[in-house]
């Protein structure tokens, strides 16, 4: 992902940090230091902060983990400064599934609050609630109402929410897949109109988290639609059949005239009838600023790219398509490469399939 870092790894799963992060952690250092002038108060805030962002590691992990037992891959693990996201490459098709999954995360921080409140107990540190604000009193027990903060935030049920993922696979389990999350993504568009509304009077950073909530839910609302639309639709029937490509052996002028003929822009290239690597636009574009038009396809295409079968669903190749960084993604029927797939090709056929169904409902029925 543009503009991350990774910091590390488990289970196979990155923990990146955004470079936006950053930006937290400087305004904490500067607030701190322009309000004590102390180095170690300084630190402390953003030793504080670090360990409010490794609980939602923690928290985003309890997601990761439990949609594993799913068979469920999570690509990655990015923290922004509203806080962290796991990119699961897909949500379980079982609401029950779905709902385990919403839970594990603040599940997480219910149990870092409760064992830090069992060892303050144990050591008779816990201090009156009273005492506590930002930036004074006992970091572990700031700690430990952050996590209890963090699980009352987290379930509102508003998408992206894990409260708003909760409601959506309760009513799941009564009704269709596409009607419960348009209902559940409704529920947090209007709360995020309320987080916005008390924004201007009260607190600015609740209009960020409005607009946060509001294009969440309305990302979540057109995914389960075009969920519906792709069910049971297989690959060959929205691949591009029509194409060109090129071999290793190639020269990148062969990619500059192919794009000026015709609206290709991407090519899959092409050994003996395998796909060995894929040209995109901007691999070429880069290549040739570099190198010029008689540098080797060979050298400027890119080897990590994704393949999906003729028979897959377009449902899964979809939502691989949408998490990885390619353009295009060949498809092979027996090894042999039959076709690709793009989002706009992908677009097109739900605007197809948008318009036949409009068209479908204005066919008069007949009387008897």
């Amino acid at each position: 992902m543009k503009w991350s870092w990774k910091i590390g790894e488990y289970k196979g799963i990155g923990v990146y940090i955004h470079a936006t992060f950053l930006l937290i952690i400087l305004w904490v250092a500067l607030s701190h230091w322009f309000a004590s002038k102390s180095i170690p108060q300084t630190l402390e805030g953003i030793l504080f902060v670090l360990a409010i962002f490794a609980c939602v590691v923690l928290h985003e992990f309890g997601h990761a983990l439990t949609a594993r037992k799913y068979n469920i891959k999570t690509r990655d693990i990015t923290l922004y400064p509203i806080g962290g996201v796991a990119r699961l490459e897909r949500m379980p098709d079982d609401p029950k599934q779905e709902l385990w999954v919403a839970l594990a995360g603040p599940a997480v921080n219910v149990v870092i609050a409760a064992a830090i409140f069992a060892w303050m107990v144990f050591t008779s540190t816990l201090e009156p609630l009273s005492t506590l604000t930002v930036t004074e009193g006992s970091i572990i027990e700031r700690l430990m109402v952050v996590n209890i903060v963090l699980v009352l935030f987290n379930m509102l049920p508003a998408f992206p929410m894990d409260g708003g993922r909760v409601v959506r696979a309760l009513l799941a389990m009564r009704m269709d897949y596409a009607r419960a999350t348009q209902i559940a993504a409704n529920l947090g568009q209007g709360m995020a109109l309320l987080f916005g509304f008390f924004g201007f009077f009260y607190n600015p950073f609740l209009i960020f988290i409005a607009l946060f909530v509001w294009i969440g839910a309305a990302q979540e609302a057109s995914m389960a639609a075009a969920k519906t639309v792709f069910d049971g639709i297989p690959v060959s029937h929205t691949m591009l059949t029509d194409f060109y490509t090129l071999t290793a052996y190639d020269t990148l002028d062969r990619a500059v005239q192919l794009i000026l003929a015709g609206s290709q822009q991407d090519f899959p290239v092409v050994e003996n009838g395998r796909v060995v690597g894929v040209l995109t636009r901007e691999g070429l574009m880069k290549a040739l600023a570099q190198h010029g038009p008689s540098y080797p396809v060979a050298q400027a295409m890119r080897t990590d790219f994704l393949l999906a079968d003729a028979a897959e669903m377009l449902q899964n190749a979809f939502a691989r398509l949408q998490g990885c960084e390619c353009r295009i993604m060949p498809v092979i029927k027996n090894d042999q490469l039959v076709g690709l797939l793009n989002m706009e090709n992908i677009g097109e056929f739900m605007m197809i399939h948008s318009a036949l169904k409009k068209a479908a409902g204005k066919v008069p029925v007949p009387q008897n």
